[in-house]
């Protein structure tokens, strides 16, 4: 059901398997990125991994404030949405296991452009970004996968812009469905569709009827709270050129 992603920073690279890694807790790892660094560089952060549950709506970064933690979620997915000054907003892009959120504070910076809201509910681990960068300065392999990931989701983000504003709503919730499926690697999706209209930067009748067109086509269902995928081959032949443009940036850090 969809492509699992797998994050490698250099060929050679070794991957831990899912809860072989745990915080000072003890709590199992299965973040791909945090599978994916070195052990050298795993034993130098895991101090500094705290457990946090990440329940639906929970914000974790506003925009335009500082940056104080990166999020590394082992389950679950995070929006990253732009938010106007009227308080409409669209979303720019999403996380899951495969990442990590506060990717500007990987680089030296301390504030973000943009929102992160949990959008579906999971848990994972947050880290100071102060202690992440201290991690960092003794760790060029991991700065490197942190920088790359950063760097590709930034052009990720530029072709999200690009399909809001020029393909229309059917395609548009065919590529995001598929995104967020790609990501929590699941049939169905909990999520409304007053939260899919305020991603998609639009309102709950639009994606009431957009969603109509793509259940009428046989595929999807949804029903109230959740979205089922039924026929993923046929959505992926339905939405536009977006999609297929995400996932080869997704390939070019070893996701696909």
């Amino acid at each position: 059901m969809g492509f699992r992603f797998w994050f490698v920073a250099h060929k050679n690279l070794q991957v831990a398997r899912s809860g072989e890694r745990t915080n000072a807790a003890g709590k199992a790892v299965s973040n791909i990125i945090l599978l994916s660094i070195s052990d050298s560089d795993y034993s130098s952060l895991r101090p500094h991994l705290e457990y946090v549950s990440l329940p639906n709506h929970l914000v974790l970064h506003q925009a335009g404030e500082k940056l104080e933690f990166a999020y590394f979620p082992n389950r679950g997915l995070i929006s990253l949405v732009v938010v106007m000054k009227d308080g409409k907003t669209a979303e720019a892009g999403i996380v899951g296991n495969e990442g990590f959120t506060g990717t500007l504070a990987a680089v030296g910076l301390s504030r973000g452009s943009l929102q992160a809201v949990v959008q579906i509910t999971g848990d994972g681990f947050r880290v100071a970004v102060a202690a992440l960068q201290k991690t960092l300065e003794s760790a060029p392999h991991f700065q490197l996968m942190l920088s790359r990931y950063a760097a590709i989701r930034g052009m990720q983000i530029a072709q999200t812009a690009a399909c809001n504003r020029l393909h229309d709503i059917q395609q548009r919730l065919g590529r995001w469905l598929l995104m967020t499926q790609d990501r929590v690697d699941s049939e169905s999706l909990g999520i409304t569709h007053d939260f899919i209209a305020t991603m998609l930067g639009t309102d709950r009748s639009t994606v009431s009827l957009a969603a109509g067109v793509l259940q009428r086509k046989k595929l999807i269902e949804y029903t109230r709270g959740a979205v089922k995928i039924v026929n993923r081959k046929k959505l992926e032949a339905f939405v536009c050129e977006c999609y297929g443009t995400i996932r080869q940036y997704d390939g070019e850090l070893g996701l696909g």
